[in-house]
């Protein structure tokens, strides 16, 4: 499985505020099918098999357009673990914290 993380910005859109666009984006991502996503202060990830996640940028790339933006900026990272099939996002934080908890429980 493939994590994603997407920031898209409508450039040009005669305001400084993108919530609306945020919110349209996020009612396209619930109509993609075989990824989950999770909306952050700063982007978006989305997890799933990468041609799902492919297909989900496309989609989100294309949103601020139907919205009227005449412009937009799409950023992608993608962290792509083939070792362990079930890799995820919940899994990486917890894999921090269970080494932040070993370091605590260790004598100065």
């Amino acid at each position: 499985m493939a994590i994603a993380e997407v920031t898209v910005i409508p450039i040009g859109t005669g305001t400084t505020s993108l919530s609306s666009y945020v919110a349209d984006m996020q009612k396209v991502l619930e109509h993609q099918r075989g990824i989950t996503y999770q909306l952050t202060s700063m982007s978006t990830i989305i997890e799933g098999p990468l041609n799902e996640i492919f297909t989900a940028i496309a989609a989100l790339h294309e949103a601020p357009f139907l919205s009227g933006a005449q412009r937009v900026s799409t950023s992608v990272k993608i962290d792509d673990r083939r070792d362990k099939p079930d890799a995820s996002s919940i899994q990486k934080l917890q894999s921090v914290q269970d080494k932040l908890t070993s370091l605590q429980a260790r004598p100065n």
